[in-house]
């Protein structure tokens, strides 16, 4: 009987091959710079171009640096117009251009022009290693004063939270109008578009940039390398809670003190304990009629008089009602800073008679102390020694 034949075992890296020029110390992730010899086709068949439009503002600003700006895209082959009529720029390729991707950059550097950033730094988004990114906060927050604050709280006092965010990041940040304008490698413009729609989401940016400081130290221990830095990461919570959430809340922590009350043997308590948690408000007596119908701001308005005031009148009694409750604030203000200042409260003391007299009084009232107490001993010595003489007698 023949033997049974073993299953052949597949191998699947039988026709790798060894890479002997592949060593670790090679940077894989390194751009090369483009050369017009890389370039083996030749001249484009095709011209591309691109247009954007920049604000009346900008107009100034751009006719003093638009020779800069030429001669800047020059080196590269890339033609470009200012167009003061339409306000827009154009950019596009020429038979000199040589990189089929430096038509995408021009586009950025025109676009970053167009919302307020210097030529100097502009004509940086020309490299190879550096990206940019444009992002839209317009249309995040509806109400105009929520907006204005939050986008400030970007900024931060005097720019720190945005010169934080520039070190931590190693990007250029500038927030203009609607949009926040970035430039800086692709792996930091990911890290300030998060931290900028999370603060117009209501979240502060000081929790993002303190996780980025966090992460930063962890990146130089080798030793965490492969782990998870979960457990090093901040977790914070957010503060506002549904009812539900709230509802949650307190069912766990009335489980929790049950279980515990249960361990320490105080069984009885635990369902006291229940009880007053679970006590529901006093319910209100039943009564077929509804509610009454409360007023409405036009109502309201119509009984103190303001529905009839004119546009620039309602303007005077608004302001003049923010000045008072402004000298208010600043009045009450005035006197809690005051208050550590104020002497205290003073004993009067009394005329050189009055006190002379006291000084008497107490003297006089020591020596009868002195006398009665004298007066009482030898009453006491005489009684003794009469007991004494009687005690011999007998």
């Amino acid at each position: 009987m023949a033997e049974a034949t073993e299953p052949a075992v597949k191998n699947h890296k039988s026709h790798r091959k060894d890479k002997p020029w592949d060593t670790d110390d090679i940077d894989h992730w390194k751009v090369d710079p483009f050369t017009q010899a890389d370039n083996k086709g030749g001249a484009f068949t095709e011209e591309s171009s691109f247009a954007t439009l920049f604000p009346k503002y900008r107009e100034k600003y751009l006719r003093e640096v638009w020779s800069a700006v030429t001669k800047a895209l020059e080196t590269h082959g890339i033609a470009c117009t200012l167009d003061l009529v339409n306000g827009s720029m154009s950019v596009r390729t020429t038979r000199k251009t040589f990189d089929p991707y430096i038509i995408l950059k021009a586009r950025d550097m025109i676009k970053l022009l167009a919302r307020g950033v210097a030529i100097n730094q502009a004509v940086k988004i020309l490299d190879d290693n550096m990206a940019c990114d444009i992002i839209k906060i317009g249309s995040l927050v509806r109400n105009k004063e929520r907006f204005v604050k939050r986008r400030q709280r970007i900024i931060g006092p005097d720019g720190s939270t945005l010169k934080a965010i520039e070190l931590l990041t190693q990007c250029y940040v500038l927030v203009q109008g609607s949009t926040v304008s970035v430039m800086g490698p692709f792996k930091s413009l990911k890290e300030v578009r998060r931290i900028v729609l999370d603060c117009m989401k209501n979240v502060h940016p000081i929790y993002r940039i303190k996780e980025l400081m966090i992460r930063r130290e962890l990146a130089k221990d080798p030793k965490l390398a492969n782990e998870s830095w979960d457990r090093f990461l901040p977790q914070f919570r957010k503060r506002h809670l549904k009812t539900s959430e709230k509802t949650a809340k307190k069912n766990e922590r009335l489980q929790s003190k049950a279980e515990a009350r249960t361990a320490a043997g105080l069984a009885a308590d635990v369902e006291e304990a229940k009880n007053e948690m679970k006590k529901e408000k006093a319910k209100k007596v039943y009564t077929p009629f509804p509610p009454a119908q409360q007023p409405r701001k036009v109502d309201l308005q119509l009984e103190s008089g303001e529905y009839f005031l004119k546009a620039h009148e309602k303007e005077a009694r608004e302001t003049q009602w923010r000045k008072q409750k402004q000298l208010e604030t600043t009045a009450k203000r005035k006197q809690e800073r005051a208050e550590p200042f104020v002497a205290p409260a003073e004993k009067a003391e009394l005329p050189v008679e009055e006190r002379l007299k006291r000084k008497r009084s107490t003297v006089d009232s020591g020596f009868d102390k002195d006398k009665e107490a004298t007066e009482r001993s030898g009453s006491e010595k005489r009684t003794k020694k009469k007991r004494k003489d009687r005690q011999e007698g007998d």
